[in-house]
């Protein structure tokens, strides 16, 4: 028999689309090296936190070495700033699946948010595909299985074909204020979502870093969602997490919990990833 459309139907369906959301401008680490005495973290001075050493690789190029191990990724793209655009065009000569665009500014002030961004590449890119949306300074622990992570979504698809798919992990109770918490029923669907509440706002302590892998439904929704907030404060669509407040309510999002992840926001942040993945190296 002939298998081929088979195999074509099969390959489709595991088809995805990556985007690294890489426009910050690492206001507070930038701060933080400044305000470090010792000197000896100057070689961060103007390098954007996705592209910062880890371990002794460019932080996105340890997800990059895992994305490239699949072959349900077709294409990776990266969202940067005007600023940073050289640094980024410069590292991905190394990844040719790489396609990169600017949003055009230059400033901390006049940034896009990320909303904005996810948006800015849908559009110029055209991506009507599942896209897996991460942040370009979050790494998660080494036990993470991308693949398994993949394949979870894909048995969502076939009980809900609109299924989004987002990660979690338990954090300390003093932590809600600095994360993205979600709450959710008995079938790991997202009920609701709280930016930075303080701990007595909710019991949940499920923090949800920036790996978000939306279902190619759920994409038009982006441009409704910055629609309705154009007149509104950067602060409502700046964070990814504003959008899945949003998303939620409309389509179903599943959760999939991680042992935990690594946000290099200030320094000291900094130091702890760059610490974890040096002895990984070494073991």
């Amino acid at each position: 028999p002939d298998l081929t459309h088979f195999r074509v139907r099969v390959a489709e369906k595991f088809m995805m689309k990556v985007l690294f959301l890489s426009a910050g401008y690492g206001t507070r680490l930038e701060r933080d090296v400044q305000a470090d005495q010792s000197g000896k973290y100057d070689y961060l001075r103007g390098v954007p936190k996705p592209l910062v050493p880890v371990g002794g690789l460019p932080l996105i190029s340890h997800w990059m070495n895992i994305l490239m191990k699949l072959d349900m990724v077709e294409q990776v793209y990266l969202v940067t700033n005007q600023r940073y655009l050289a640094q980024f065009e410069a590292w991905a000569e190394a990844w040719p699946k790489v396609q990169i665009v600017s949003d055009g500014t230059t400033e901390n002030e006049t940034r896009s948010g990320a909303v904005r961004c996810i948006q800015l590449a849908v559009q110029h890119f055209q991506i009507k595909d599942n896209l897996l949306v991460i942040g370009g300074d979050t790494l998660f622990y080494e036990d993470f299985d991308l693949q398994h992570f993949l394949e979870s979504f894909n048995e969502l698809q076939k009980k809900r074909k609109d299924a989004c798919l987002v990660t979690y992990y338990n954090c300390a109770e003093h932590e809600t204020v600095k994360f993205g918490i979600l709450e959710v029923d008995e079938d790991d669907v997202v009920t609701r979502f709280l930016e930075k509440p303080q701990p007595e706002e909710t019991q949940s302590r499920r923090a949800c870093p920036c790996f978000y892998l939306y279902n190619s439904s759920s994409l038009p929704l982006l441009q409704e969602f910055l629609s309705e907030k154009k007149d509104r404060p950067l602060k409502e669509r700046d964070a990814p997490g504003n959008f899945l407040q949003y998303l939620h309510t409309r389509r179903p999002v599943f959760v999939y919990k991680i042992s935990g992840r690594f946000d290099v926001g200030g320094l000291q942040s900094y130091i702890t990833c760059d610490q974890y993945f040096q002895q990984k190296k070494e073991t």
